[in-house]
């Protein structure tokens, strides 16, 4: 079984969960495969371009993957579960589900207006620690992936923090209420769920029955 990490919206491999897991899962011997959704072009990004890269990265190889994915991340995770039946089970950090409900609220109408018109907005990328331009097609492209759309029955993780204030929970709850594959652990925290880190890998390792080096000991 592959394992693919997907980071989040303005991240990078080197965003502090890709790190904390790369680091967990190497010392149980596994390989955790992050690639850079970016491509050197966060300018022109899309949920498409993502899902167009993956679908290479896949096709490398045939064994089946578990894929795990934070924020937007997550959202493209499950989209890539859905298309894609190389998939076999699916981790979602606080996923962006109807994230452009809750993003494009808090732009304003006039910010709104005023990206479309010259078509692109300046966004704060977090491994560049600088604002990077982001071309008003990413938000054309994103519309088209509703989470409504996805029922392709493959073992889900939700992992979500009750205090997310750029994810509400809900979303996570209504979508893991209509899909009995989906499994939600509630956490006490934000959307970053950086400080329940090592919950979270407990939680993966329970999930995707991994065994510690050295095996069971009683």
């Amino acid at each position: 079984m592959r394992i693919i990490y997907l980071h989040g919206f303005a991240s990078s491999p080197e965003s502090r969960k890709a790190v904390y897991l790369r680091q967990a899962f190497a010392n149980l011997a596994i390989s955790l495969e992050i690639p850079d959704l970016n491509q050197g072009d966060f300018s022109h990004l899309t949920i498409t371009r993502q899902l167009c890269q993956l679908e290479m990265l896949l096709q490398q190889d045939e064994t089946p993957v578990t894929v795990i994915g934070s924020s937007l991340g997550g959202l493209t995770s499950a989209w890539l579960g859905q298309q894609q039946s190389q998939v076999q089970r699916l981790v979602l950090l606080a996923p962006a589900f109807e994230f452009l409900d809750h993003w494009l609220p808090q732009l304003g109408e006039a910010q709104l207006q005023q990206w479309q018109a010259s078509g692109y907005l300046p966004v704060y990328h977090y491994r560049e620690k600088r604002s990077l331009q982001l071309h008003y097609h990413f938000v054309e492209d994103a519309r088209q992936y509703q989470s409504k759309q996805l029922w392709r029955v493959v073992p889900t993780l939700i992992l979500h923090g009750r205090y997310d204030e750029t994810i509400p929970i809900d979303t996570s709850r209504q979508y893991a209420n209509r899909r009995s594959w989906v499994q939600l652990i509630e956490l006490e925290s934000d959307h970053c769920l950086s400080d329940v880190m090592p919950e979270i890998w407990q939680e993966i390792q329970s999930f995707c029955q991994l065994v510690p080096l050295g095996g069971i000991k009683n």
